[in-house]
């Protein structure tokens, strides 16, 4: 693991949740970009070498509607970045992790992620990522 990538937050209302990051943090959001794969409208803010990830649920059957519907609104998962996911995943399912993917996934800015379960983690969703060498198409 290279360092946190982001901080995952789920909120209600993305507008609202930037507003409020924006007055904390001294900055506005970089990016803003749908998951349709998610169900999400995700929005970025950088601090330093790390992120905070805004996480809005665009239905409401997603894995974020049902996160908020359980938890309130609140961190959703921690995000660690990789050189290498296909080697990490296999590494951390020979540890005995349950991943939620075999294979990684197109995420939100331009990343291939991957999800360890919440069960093996102390409760906390977490999350592996690695940088896209060439930009993705993720609407999808």
């Amino acid at each position: 693991m290279k360092h946190i990538e982001h901080i995952g937050i789920a909120v209600k209302s993305i507008d609202a949740a930037e507003l409020i990051y924006k007055k904390i943090l001294g900055s506005s959001s970089y990016k803003r970009e749908e998951i349709l794969s998610e169900n999400v409208l995700t929005s970025f803010f950088q601090i330093g070498d790390s992120k905070v990830e805004l996480l809005e649920s665009i239905t409401s059957d997603g894995p974020v509607a049902k996160f908020l519907e359980k938890r309130g609104e609140g961190i959703h998962h921690i995000a660690f970045a990789v050189d290498d996911i296909y080697s990490e995943m296999s590494r951390l399912k020979q540890e005995g992790f349950i991943l939620l993917s075999d294979e990684p996934k197109k995420g939100a800015d331009n990343k291939l992620v991957c999800f360890i379960h919440p069960k093996d983690t102390s409760g906390v969703l977490i999350e592996l990522c690695q940088e896209i060498s060439q930009p993705v198409n993720s609407r999808g």
